[in-house]
């Protein structure tokens, strides 16, 4: 018993030692009982402890255990008190109606400085304790999260999120992908939580976790794009290849179906829930740079200088899909004869596009492609006609090929670290979402020796299963998939070309990290009020400091006014002659255009409305300042 007693003593003198560091203006009360008889004592002076508007630390030491017990309790009752009244953060184990969680923006972040900011607009620090409180009040789920979601969408930013969010505290949506990320970061966070947490906090953080799968579920009935299945089209050849697939270790609850509009997509056969794997393919069925290691064809090319991993796989690939013998014959007789992307515009179509970023995009890539292939095949097919066989190492075949590895190829991470590009059967077929089901996807599982595809979002059978190819504009989805996303993409800006050589700083302070500067549609903004005008703070305080190095932004002074009326009017020169240089979308005929004609119209008329909305932003921001300049001038006036 002596030995008991003596380790809770040692106990309590540890934790109120941390204590004092945490809270160092506490006072030290000792008090000292030999027995039970002194319980009375102690109590009253506890409880004029309490009714005291100090702070104060007790400890009472005795050789009896239950006293000591006592004393413990007793502690955690008055220190309840303490934490209450300070603004510390204090994770408290002691009761079953509080715990909580930490946020943490890293400082490894690249955006650190610029998150940082945007959090401190909102009220929060880099590092957040959120206090889970048991309450009877109808909305203390809902507050609580709200704040953490708050906090978790900032730390997901990507750098165009930031870029478009920077120093406008009313936002609330970034974008779908940034929107899934948060809520699905709050969901590990509460996992690992209820991995160690004591049991009594458990239904605090299961009912918090539901509360965010709820969220999630919502979200995607709200954003989901619904595919219409095309019953008419056989998929014979898909199924055969599910079936190779499976009996090469495939695990999967999805099936191959034409969907209207999409082509060929993968729906869920049952419904699938959060964290659910919908795909699971073992790295025996992932086509890599290791599969011609040991062909003839490497042993060449591996001397060929400056020649990458990918351009050999490229070139395997051209041949392999003729090798009746092929490992992976099955899954080069589903692929398509042609892929229709950019890359296989005709003339009419690139004509079509004359004045928007695809057409530089396009014209850009198919001359490197050109260069590549002129430089590289004829040389090989001369020197070595047995292993590239001219007739299928064409100019025609060496574009396939590209469009098949731009188009279906994914990176992935190796249980040894190296990130690799690969063909992936079966996980080709998941077609693009602006809400994904699928965010994360891109590593190997070394205890499996396999490559999973989980759920960021429920799917529901039938539905079909997306995931994200990545935070793309739609002039590099047509140019390198052959589609144009539906919904609004936030990833579809059009870049300034505007020198900040001269306008990076003041008095020898930087300003600003943003080194280049855009616009998207400015119907994806909230914020159109003055100073504002539904354009990227970045960009306006630029132009500001490129006309006046005085900084008075953002006030109704009359110098600031007359030179904001100066920035804008700038603006929408240079977005008017944008509109001009692109002519007008003629979509009276769209119907009769082919296909890559009428990706080209989408694309251009795409291009025109973000120019037009950015123009008409522009209008009445002027219109605005007008306004305000007229009733400024008369204060004046009347002063």
């Amino acid at each position: 018993m002596g030995m008991g007693i003596n380790m809770v003593y040692k106990g309590v003198h540890n934790v109120l030692d941390f204590l004092q560091n945490d809270f160092p203006d506490m006072d030290v009360i000792i008090l000292y009982a030999e027995g039970f008889s002194e319980l009375c004592s102690i109590r009253s002076i506890s409880e004029a402890i309490a009714t005291s508007s100090r702070t104060y630390r007790v400890v009472v030491l005795s050789s009896s255990s239950s006293s000591i017990l006592f004393s413990f309790r007793l502690r955690f009752c008055l220190l309840r008190k303490t934490i209450r009244e300070n603004a510390q953060s204090f994770y408290s184990m002691d009761s079953d109606e509080e715990c909580s969680l930490v946020l943490e923006l890293s400082e490894n972040d690249p955006f650190f400085d610029e998150k940082k900011k945007l959090l401190r607009c909102k009220g929060f620090g880099p590092k957040e304790r959120i206090h889970l409180k048991c309450s009877s009040a109808p909305s203390w789920m809902n507050d609580t999260v709200k704040i953490l979601l708050q906090i978790a969408k900032i730390i997901q930013l990507n750098e165009l999120e930031l870029y478009f969010a920077e120093d406008d505290a009313s936002v609330e949506f970034y974008s779908s992908r940034n929107e899934l990320e948060a809520l699905n970061s709050i969901v590990s966070l509460t996992d690992k939580s209820l991995s160690s947490c004591p049991h009594f906090h458990t239904n605090v953080l299961q009912g918090l976790q539901q509360k965010i799968l709820d969220l999630i579920s919502d979200f995607g009935d709200q954003s989901n794009m619904k595919g219409v299945l095309e019953k008419h089209h056989s998929c014979e050849r898909e199924e055969h290849l599910i079936e190779w697939g499976k009996s090469h270790g495939v695990k999967t609850g999805l099936k191959i179906a034409y969907v209207e509009g999409a082509g060929r997509g993968m729906i869920a056969g049952k419904d699938l829930k959060v964290g659910d794997i919908a795909i699971e393919i073992p790295v025996s069925l992932i086509i890599s740079e290791e599969l011609v290691l040991e062909t003839d064809m490497y042993r060449l090319l591996k001397e060929v200088d400056g020649i990458s991993s990918e351009t050999i796989l490229l070139l395997w690939s051209m041949k392999e899909k003729y090798n009746c013998d092929s490992k992976f014959k099955i899954y080069f007789d589903t692929l398509p004869e042609k892929f229709n992307t950019g890359l296989s515009f005709g003339i009419e179509a690139i004509t079509m596009l004359d004045g928007t970023l695809l057409f530089e995009e396009i014209m850009q890539s198919r001359q490197h492609l050109h260069a590549q292939y002129d430089e590289l095949v004829p040389a090989l097919c001369n020197g070595f006609p047995d292993i590239f066989p001219p007739e299928i190492y064409t100019w025609e075949n060496f574009l396939w090929a590209c469009e098949l590895w731009y188009s279906n190829s994914m990176k992935i991470m190796y249980s040894d670290g190296k990130l690799r590009t690969c063909l992936i059967p079966l996980a080709g077929f998941l077609n693009h979402s602006l809400c994904p089901h699928i965010t994360h996807y891109g590593k190997v599982d070394p205890s499996t020796n396999s490559l999973k595809f989980c759920l960021s979002r429920s799917c529901r059978s039938g539905e079909e299963c997306c995931l994200s190819y990545g935070n793309f504009s739609s002039s590099h989805f047509i140019t390198f998939y052959g589609f144009l996303p539906q919904g609004d993409n936030p990833y579809d800006v059009i870049p300034l070309d505007i020198d900040s050589s001269d306008v990076d700083s003041i008095e020898d302070k930087p300003v600003s990290n943003w080194t280049t500067h855009m616009v998207r549609g400015t119907w994806l903004s909230n914020n159109h009020s003055i100073f504002y005008y539904g354009l990227p703070s970045p960009l306006l305080d630029h132009l500001r400091r490129s006309r006046s190095t005085v900084m008075q932004t953002k006030t109704f002074l009359q110098g600031n006014l007359e030179n904001e009326l100066e920035v804008l009017g700038d603006l929408k020169d240079i977005f008017d002659d944008m509109m001009d240089s692109m002519g007008e979308v003629d979509l009276d005929n769209r119907e009769s255009y082919t296909w890559d004609e009428k990706l080209a119209v989408d694309c251009k008329n795409l291009q025109r409305r973000i120019a037009h909305s950015v123009s008409t932003s522009c209008c009445t921001g002027i219109n605005m300042l007008k306004n305000e300049l007229h009733n400024c001038l008369a204060e004046d006036i009347v002063g």
